[in-house]
């Protein structure tokens, strides 16, 4: 839950409103530290998505802190247009099903989907 005058979630909020797609994770998009969050980073590349990817190693606070801003206990962790989509596993179930395709559509994100 986010917490007012907390400067880690502060941070997050100026992060997820810095670009319209960022993915909280573990590395980098070029070189993912886990395989979860490699798993995402090959999902937003196969919709020729532009993502900002956030490295939460570089930062123990950040880690720690991005799990009570979304309340949600794993990393990676997307968010779209400053919306929390979910997870590993949410993401890849969303694209198989076409619904992450459909959601970014809906916020004015360019895919390159089929």
């Amino acid at each position: 839950m986010r917490q007012p005058n907390n400067p880690v979630h502060d941070r997050i909020s100026q992060e997820v409103g810095d670009a319209p797609v960022v993915l909280f994770m573990k590395g980098t998009p070029v070189f993912p530290q886990c395989g979860f969050s490699a798993a995402v980073v090959q999902v937003l590349s196969a919709l020729g998505v532009r993502f900002k990817g956030v490295d939460v190693l570089s930062d123990p606070s950040l880690r720690e802190g991005i799990k009570s801003f979304s309340d949600w206990p794993t990393i990676p962790q997307l968010y779209v247009k400053g919306e929390f989509v979910g997870g590993c596993d949410i993401v890849r179930e969303m694209y198989q099903t076409g619904e992450l395709a459909d959601l970014l559509k809906t916020h004015g994100i360019e895919t390159q989907a089929a």
